[in-house]
């Protein structure tokens, strides 16, 4: 037997099972497998695909609880997680893309300029071929299933390696696509660490769809660069909260608490940098400790809010980053350590005196601290905000509306919510993705479609004779063109139209004059 991937519960730290990890050879011929079935799934009306992946909302009907238990098996996340930010998402997206995806993917007439007279002009996309997803552990089944979807409608068949921390549920993505009627091959699941993610983007895929650490992402690009193959990246964020002096402070406060400590802050759209103005820091503070004291701490089966870190090593992480935030200044004000208990449990935890300088300020915490800053006002908020390697997404708080769109256009980042976090990135009519560290594509919405498709432009010219005024011969034609030229660059288009008549006449007299060297013995 080769080497194993061995399961613990983040919440017992007990062993609950054993994975093989997938060799070289192994993704090669899940490759194959995929190449092959996309010959099938590509040649098959969108139609057809979309009734075909309706399955997976049948079977998600049927055995959502289960999976939900399962899912939380293997994350430690409470069961509502389980059920709303991973399962729910797969009915949400297939609805919104079975009304979508018939405009975004069909081919569509675009404007064709007055100096290309007679043409039309279209554009159409097509499928890449065989898409490589590597998933991530936070969210293993929705991170996995929004991009294979998203794919499978433009036609691709798909090869996840989903994460070595989570096989439970890349089990749970294979059994879905063996009980729906697909074409075999069309989506294959390799199991294995990062050796086996390196095997995938070096096999014969068209395209990576990674979601995971900056470190991590910068390899796979690396590597993909080598082929060339296109890669989209939907990496780390430290999202920034900024709360104005008018905003309903309790309310912002239950906001930083649900979108900082949501999957025990293992979110890559966390509330990981909290903003407040001046005048209003001391009572927002306040409430939110009330707050955060109110959350229940525990495993699936204890009712709880706030589950354990899914990853050991995640858990490390939290504990320097608090631990040297502290030596350099900052206070803890609630929690700040393990809770003494089995299991991979951390206290959430709210901190303030946070420092530009600190690890847990500049660097994704991915657990359940919140970091508070006091600011003169909005413009020191927004620019701390924008002065940051990652740009995912952040909110605004404020009563006024208006002035909150204002800030949020501001923001450097990808999404912006304006009293509201994380939500936005469930909604399946508006792009998702990051900028500068964050990575670059966009997937959901329509981009997210597109995103798995080559683009295609096609010009249609009539079948008639001496209708190209810009072909040969060139004799003749010099001031007709040259007039052409000044009036398009002066915008006169219609005018135009006058030369490029002449031309197409100087074109039929040298037809004329030609047929008559061919009458009179000429050559051909």
């Amino acid at each position: 037997m080769g080497d194993m991937i061995i399961k613990t519960n983040p919440v017992t730290g007990e062993k609950i099972g054993e994975f093989p990890i997938s060799s070289p050879e192994h993704v090669s011929q899940a490759v194959a497998r995929a190449r092959g079935a996309f010959l099938l799934w590509s040649q098959m009306s969108l139609r057809t695909r979309m009734d075909a992946l309706a399955g997976l909302q049948s079977e998600i009907l049927r055995k959502g609880e289960e999976f939900a238990r399962r899912i939380s098996e293997d994350t430690g996340k409470p069961l509502v997680d389980s059920l709303l930010t991973e399962l729910m998402s797969v009915p949400l997206f297939l609805g919104h893309y079975r009304k979508l995806a018939p405009r975004v993917l069909s081919r569509r007439k675009v404007k064709t300029p007055l100096v290309f007279q007679g043409k039309k002009s279209y554009v159409e996309h097509f499928p890449m071929g065989v898409i490589g997803v590597i998933s991530p552990w936070n969210f293993p089944f929705q991170l996995s299933m929004i991009p294979i979807i998203s794919a499978l409608i433009g036609g691709n068949t798909v090869v996840l390696k989903p994460s070595e921390v989570t096989p439970i549920t890349g089990e749970i993505v294979r059994e879905l696509f063996a009980a729906i009627d697909v074409p075999e091959g069309t989506v294959e699941v390799i199991q294995g660490d990062g050796g086996t993610g390196a095997a995938l983007v070096e096999a014969d895929i068209d395209k990576v769809f990674f979601t995971g650490s900056v470190a991590t992402g910068r390899k796979v690009m690396a590597a993909a660069a080598k082929k060339p193959i296109p890669v989209e990246l939907e990496l780390g964020g430290k999202d920034a909260m900024i709360i104005c002096a008018d905003a309903n402070l309790k309310r912002a406060a239950k906001g930083a608490v649900w979108g900082g400590l949501l999957n025990c802050g293992q979110v890559c759209t966390s509330v990981e940098r909290i903003f407040v103005e001046a005048s209003v820091y001391d009572r927002f503070i306040e409430l939110l400790k009330v707050e955060v004291e109110a959350v229940r701490v525990g495993g699936p089966d204890e009712k709880a809010d706030v589950g354990p870190l899914t990853f050991p090593q995640q858990l490390e992480t939290v504990e320097a980053q608090i631990e040297q935030a502290k030596s350099a200044g900052a206070k803890v004000l609630v929690g700040g350590e393990r809770l003494d208990r089995k299991g991979q449990f951390y206290m959430p935890t709210v901190l303030t005196g946070v420092k530009p300088d600190m690890a847990v300020y500049r660097e994704e915490t991915f657990g359940p601290v919140l970091p508070v800053i006091k600011v003169a006002d909005v413009d020191e908020a927004v620019r701390m905000a924008n002065d940051h390697q990652y740009g995912l997404t952040g909110s605004v708080w404020t009563s006024d509306l208006k002035r909150g769109l204002a800030i949020a256009s501001r923001l450097e980042c990808g999404q912006v919510m304006v009293n509201d976090v994380i939500t936005s990135v469930g909604n399946p009519a508006i792009p998702f993705g990051g900028v500068k560290s964050s990575g670059f594509g966009r997937y959901h919405g329509p981009e997210g479609l597109l995103a798995f498709t080559n683009q295609k432009a096609i010009m249609v010219g009539k079948d008639k004779a001496n209708s190209e005024p810009f072909w040969f011969p060139y004799e003749k034609k010099y001031d007709e063109v040259l007039e052409a030229f000044r009036l398009l660059l002066n915008n006169h288009l219609l005018k135009a139209l006058g030369p490029l008549k002449r031309l197409n006449k100087i074109n039929r007299e040298a037809d004329v004059e030609r047929k008559k060297g061919f009458g009179a013995g000429g050559e051909s």
